[in-house]
């Protein structure tokens, strides 16, 4: 499709039924607004528009937009409800507590790499710091995306289940 004969109206007509279903389906379980997601990705594409003309691929474009900026908006608001008190008074230098955190995390990644089957590798990608896609992370491991969640509410169950056994033991 040669998106560069369309006027900038005619390919916000073309997308907008596109990016309301996909801003719903993106935000869907994590308590974000999908229509802040959607003005975050119009605001993305008038940008572009301004900047560069309109994408080659407008579809493939706006999926794209869509996952960085739900991502983006998820670490928002993972840093902005992180501080529940001052922050002078977090700790978050604190020597103990960050040695503290450094041993959990260690020993939550030694479970998880304990784990049967794709379990590790499943759980290492949910734990990933680069914030994967389900569809991401289903191309890697080589499963289709609808066992995703099957099989991430198995693992974590034998992740609880072997973290129980641990804490009962020691």
């Amino acid at each position: 499709m040669r998106t560069h004969a369309l006027p900038a109206d005619d390919l916000i007509a073309l997308l907008g039924p596109l990016l309301a279903a996909e801003a719903v389906a993106e935000t869907s379980g994590s308590g974000d607004e999908p229509g802040d997601l959607e003005q975050a990705v119009w605001l993305r594409l008038l940008e572009r528009l301004r900047r560069a003309g309109p994408p080659a691929d407008p579809p493939l474009w706006l999926r794209r937009a869509i996952r960085a900026e739900a991502r983006r908006i998820r670490r928002t608001a993972r840093r902005e409800t992180a501080l529940t008190c001052e922050p002078t008074d977090a700790g978050r230098h604190d020597p103990e507590r960050l040695a503290l955190v450094a041993a959990h995390r260690r020993a939550l990644r030694d479970a998880v790499r304990r784990l049967p089957g794709r379990c590790p590798g499943l759980l290492a990608a949910l734990l990933s710091p680069h914030d994967p896609t389900y569809r991401e992370i289903a191309r890697e491991l080589g499963i289709s995306q609808g066992s995703l969640g099957p099989e991430r509410s198995r693992c974590l169950g034998c992740l609880r289940r072997l973290l129980a056994a641990e804490v009962a033991a020691g």
